[in-house]
Parts: C-alpha cells; sequence; structure tokens
C-alpha cells in the first residue's frame, strides 16, 4: 500500500515531523510506505517566517506550486492520499481535489489545530488570513473518508459536520526524547516555543520576576525570534530554536513553563483545539511542568502528580514557588510524568491505529476503530 503524504511544511516545522515523518518506519513495517511530499523545502520555510524581501518568499511560493504541478502526473501510482492539514499555506484546496481525482484515491485528513476557525495571521495581518482561505478546512473534511484528529476537540467539530474522526494526539517518541541527569547548580525553568506563542510567555514575565526575588534561577528560552529577551531581576538565556538541539533543550529543564494566554482576542474553539504537544515533550523528558489548563491541556497528564495547572498570576507564583523549593517534588514529578507519558503516548501503539486507519480506508471499509 503507498501513500502520498502532502504537507505544507518541510521537517523543520512541527506537524510534519511528529504527525507524518516519526510515523513512517512503523507504517512501513506494516505494509504502508508514506511518501512525504512537502510544499516548501527548508529555506523556503525560513523564508517564509523571518525577515527579508516578499518577492524572495513569493518566488519560494511559486516554486512550490510548480513542484505540486509536476506532482500530478503521478498521481495515479498511489493507493491513498494522506493531507497534514493542506496541501499548501496559501489558496484554495487545488491540488488535494486535483490528485485524489486524478489518481481516483481516497483522502484522510491529518488535524493537529483548529485549522477551520478563522484568525488574523502574527506575520502577515489580514492579508494572510485572505489568502490562507480558511472556508478549506471544511470543505477537506467533507471530501475526507477519515479525519485523524489531534484532539477530542477537534473530532467533535468533524463528527458535527457528518465525518468519521478518529483521534491519534500529537506525540514523541520515547525512545528518543528520554529522561537525562541534569547537573544544574541553578535550576532552569525553560519554554521552548515559537515567535507566534512567544507573548504568552511574556505575560509571565512580571510573576518570574517577583519569583526571583525569593529564588535564584535561569530562564532558558528557545524559539522566541528575538535577538534580545529581558526580564527584570532573572538571568535568561535566549536561543534560536534548532532541529539538531531540540530534544537537548528539554532535557537540559529542571521545571517547564506552558502558559496559554486565554484572554483578550482569542477564539475559545481554536484554545480548545491546541494539542498540548509541549506538555506531552514534558512528560517524554521527565520534566515538571505548570500549565495553563485549557482545551486538551486541561486533560494531560495528572495535575498534581506529574505537573501543576495554573491559571492566575497567584497560580503560577504558588506553583514555581513549590517546585524550586523542592528538588525532591521535581524529582518525582519528573518520574510520574515518564511513566504516564510511557502508558499513554508510545508511539508503537498509536502508529498501530493509524496504519489500521489507512488500510480500512484503501480497502473501502468504514468501521471505527
Amino acid at each position: 500500500m503507498k501513500v502520498m503524504a502532502l504537507c505544507s511544511y518541510p521537517l523543520e516545522a512541527a506537524a510534519t515531523r511528529f504527525r507524518v515523518e516519526q510515523f513512517s518506519n512503523y507504517l512501513h513495517e506494516r505494509g504502508v510506505v508514506v511518501d512525504i511530499r512537502p510544499f516548501l523545502d527548508s529555506e523556503g520555510f525560513k523564508k517564509l517566517y523571518s525577515g527579508g524581501s516578499q518577492w524572495g518568499k513569493i518566488k519560494k511560493l511559486l516554486s512550490g506550486t510548480w513542484v505540486r504541478l509536476r506532482l500530478t502526473s503521478g498521481a495515479a501510482s498511489y493507493d491513498l492520499l494522506f493531507v497534514q492539514r493542506e496541501a499548501m499555506p496559501v489558496g484554495p484546496g487545488v491540488f488535494e481535489w486535483i490528485y485524489s481525482r486524478l489518481g481516483r484515491l481516497p483522502i484522510v485528513l491529518d488535524l493537529d489545530d483548529a485549522t477551520y476557525v478563522r484568525y488574523v495571521s502574527p506575520t502577515y495581518g489580514r492579508l494572510g488570513s485572505a489568502l490562507k482561505f480558511f472556508g478549506k478546512t471544511d470543505k477537506l473534511i467533507d471530501r475526507s473518508e477519515v479525519v485523524i484528529c489531534g484532539n477530542r476537540f477537534i473530532a467533535e467539530y468533524v463528527e458535527g459536520r457528518g465525518k468519521r474522526a478518529v483521534v491519534i494526539p500529537t506525540i514523541v517518541d520515547t525512545d528518543i526524547f528520554t529522561p537525562a541527569e541534569r547537573s544544574n547548580e541553578v535550576p532552569v525553568i525553560g519554554w521552548i516555543g515559537t515567535h507566534s506563542t512567544f507573548p504568552f510567555l511574556e505575560k509571565l514575565f512580571p510573576v518570574l520576576t517577583e519569583l526571583a526575588r525569593r529564588h535564584r534561577f535561569v530562564l532558558k528560552i528557545v524559539g522566541a525570534g528575538r535577538e534580545k529577551v529581558e526580564v527584570e531581576g532573572v538571568e535568561v538565556v535566549n536561543l534560536p530554536w534548532s532541529l539538531d538541539r531540540e530534544v537537548q533543550d528539554f532535557q537540559s529543564l529542571d521545571i517547564g513553563l506552558y502558559p496559554i494566554d486565554i484572554a483578550g482576542s482569542l477564539d475559545a474553539a481554536w484554545l480548545a483545539g491546541k494539542s498540548g504537544f509541549k506538555a506531552i515533550q514534558y512528560l517524554a523528558v521527565g520534566v515538571p511542568f505548570v500549565m495553563t489548563p485549557v482545551g486538551v491541556c486541561a486533560e494531560i497528564g495528572e495535575p498534581g502528580g506529574t505537573h501543576f495547572n495554573a491559571s492566575s498570576d497567584e497560580d503560577w507564583y504558588n506553583a514555581l514557588d513549590k517546585l524550586l523549593s523542592d528538588d525532591g517534588l521535581r524529582a518525582a514529578m519528573g518520574r510520574a510524568g515518564r511513566e504516564h507519558s510511557l502508558a499513554n503516548y508510545r508511539l508503537d501503539i498509536h502508529a498501530e491505529t493509524l496504519a489500521r486507519v489507512l488500510r480500512e480506508v484503501c480497502d473501502g471499509r468504514g468501521r471505527d476503530t
């Protein structure tokens, strides 16, 4: 069985890496060969979300479109079309339609985020939002045989449109994301994210400043997209995100941060659709963490056992104060988190579910998994 997997982004993007690529070896062992076809290459992905000329970005979008056009001739050689969110990050779902028609391929859509919720692009503003063609996700759901969903909130939306949904959370390989011995003389509190979620962390800066009056700690920030980050009274280590360093960055932390800003103009459905992936990464490497319990994040781990939940500044301060005051508590929660990860987020188990769904769709069956 041969699957054409369409992704907007290359392996540098977490969605491609953890929703598609990391399953490929497991699927191959089960007779499912996955051919991953990203729209953007590594250089194009970097250009799209960085500074520089708009013409350079447009050229990369045109190049990706040309690659998609060339792929149409080979669509019939596949048995199934797997679409991770969308075939390209802008425009309507043209290529999904073309490939499925030319190759007479059933579609399995993968949604790890609530891409059906409209928003204003933090990078490109309203123009970027217009180019996203937000109605595309609904049309792709309607065309699909099955939708693989990152959490139950997305699944409920899909089922509300009369389509079959199967929940497979965004996970990591627990043989790669493992606990490591930490020898930090000063506890390291850390956040690993992207430029678009960095404002969530900024909301915590006053809490961290207050916390620094009582405790000495280092704040490690990875992926903020800022050359310089300063927090009053706090020693800050600010690093760009690196694929080669990804696992080590998580392993280096004594305490993880996972804030989500639930105030302001953020849509409740968009928040509910978030995957909670950072929490799953913390669990895998045995790092205790503090998290905003919104959407699926309220259902991950064991509050008080693997992590603490925090909804207010006072909650954040108290939770971090407890963890900084007790290295034994940090160690115990880290061990509990690792055990929870192995019990609930093993790659082989979820790969088996995915393989079964793909086979059923290819065989024309519609049984629940």
